[in-house]
């Protein structure tokens, strides 16, 4: 659904620098400049993609794009004004890369609608009878399998309107989401499957209508992504949920069966039944509407169940009231996490930088000892060297007093010797010390 276009965006923004390669993030200025300047095969030739890709990535981005022709009327000067660049809408994404990476454009914080600038109803396009989320998701959840407790739906596909629901209470869900959704959006609303680039999470779903202490576990489908709804630019998850009750069963040739379901099937006092009585949840048929926080560090969650008595239907104006007055404390909470999460962050890269400074203390203190150690060593060859230096200079005098022949077979023993040892050069081994800065 498109939101209005105001007075006050007559005038184009200006546009980015155009990218000339297509390996970084592109922002929606670059390319709605992109889009505006060449045709679209260009455009796409840049990121190596189809243009149909490309067109489906302005789609994404709300960026708009010349229409088909455009190019041959301007080379006649007949082409239509450009349209200037619209502002974002709430879960628009700011970039899009070609590999998926995170976006590197931080959003601002989310804040409540501001009351005193309400857009002007008449621009905006009467609203459909199906809400986009709701057409044609029928088919698709009905096509899955079923979880192996109460048989709720499990579609394949996962992106879809966020539903916990059996196969008999899809239409009933479906036609609350419906309604629920549009009057979200005839108050502004923007109702959407959360952007991809958006960190949100899911709440986890308890579909008993009076769920007990302790854990509970069941199999019950999710999407990958949330279904939100934007008031002003703060996002609420939304989930509708199918509940059920509590009741017992008896087990009945494979399966559970409800006991004032069991009775009549019994004939006579002859009959048996081999099975055994128990307790089993079982579908209610009433819906649960689950809102919450989807942000991090931002915990949030409230509940408007059905009741024999009341349906959700006749709720939803003042369930669009609470959600529109909660905006102020999700946002609020969602300030307050990011708060939270930079002391985090502050005190780790403190707690790292006290760890590097230990560090080099303990890396400083044993180069000083293995550089005190080293030099001691050289010090005990050297001495050692010295000893043996004068041995063999000794040998060598005494050498000189033998007869020819004995001296000659002595020096030749004398440099063999030495050739054993190795260098006695003080200098030379003080020349391999390492100080213990150098270390």
């Amino acid at each position: 659904m498109e939101d209005i276009v105001t007075e006050d965006q007559d005038t184009i923004p200006v546009p980015a620098p155009i990218a000339d390669r297509g390996d970084g993030p592109v922002s929606r200025e670059a390319l709605y400049e992109m889009v505006w300047s060449e045709p679209m095969l260009k455009v796409a030739a840049r990121f190596s993609v189809s243009s149909s890709y490309m067109a489906r990535v302005c789609t994404l981005l709300n960026v708009p794009r010349p229409e088909r022709g455009y190019w041959a009327k301007l080379a006649v000067g007949r082409a239509p004004k450009q349209p200037p660049l619209p502002e974002p809408r709430p879960g628009d994404p700011l970039e899009w890369t070609r590999d998926g990476t995170p976006p590197e454009r931080a959003r601002s914080l989310p804040m409540p609608p501001d009351r005193t600038s309400r857009r002007k109803r008449a621009a905006r396009s009467p609203l459909p009878d199906r809400h986009p989320l709701v057409s044609g998701a029928k088919p698709l959840f009905e096509a899955g399998r079923l979880s192996w407790t109460g048989g709720y739906l499990k579609p394949v596909k996962r992106l879809l309107v966020d539903l916990a629901v059996t196969k008999t209470g899809l239409d009933k869900a479906l036609a609350f989401a419906n309604e629920f959704f549009l009057a979200l959006e005839a108050r502004d609303h923007r109702v959407v499957i959360a952007p991809n680039s958006e960190p949100f999470h899911r709440a986890e779903v308890d579909e008993r209508e009076n769920p007990a202490k302790g854990h509970h576990h069941n199999n019950l489908w999710s999407p990958i992504r949330c279904t939100v709804v934007y008031i002003g630019t703060v996002a609420i998850g939304l989930t509708i949920i199918e509940m059920s009750e509590e009741t017992e069963v008896r087990y009945v040739n494979g399966e559970y069966i409800r006991l004032t379901e069991d009775a009549p099937k019994r004939r006579g006092r002859s009959a048996h039944n081999h099975g055994w009585t128990s307790t089993r949840d079982f579908p209610t048929g009433r819906l649960c509407l689950q809102v919450y926080s989807p942000y991090p560090r931002a915990d949030w969650i409230q509940q408007w169940r059905e009741t024999p008595a009341r349906d959700l239907s006749a709720r939803i104006p003042s369930i669009v009231r609470e959600l529109e007055k909660a905006t102020v404390e999700i946002a609020r909470l969602v300030e307050e996490g990011q708060r939270q999460a930079e002391l985090e962050r502050q005190r780790w890269e403190a707690q790292r930088e006290e760890w590097r400074r230990e560090e080099e203390v303990r890396r400083a203190a044993k180069a000083l000892k293995d550089s005190k150690e080293e030099l001691l060593q050289i010090i005990e060859v050297w001495a050692a060297a010295k000893r043996l230096e004068e041995f063999f200079a000794d040998a060598e005098r005494r050498a000189q007093d033998l007869p020819s022949e004995q001296r000659e077979g002595t020096t030749a023993r004398l440099r063999r010797a030495r050739g054993l040892i190795g260098s006695t050069d003080a200098l030379e081994r003080f020349d391999a010390w390492r100080a213990p800065e150098e270390r």
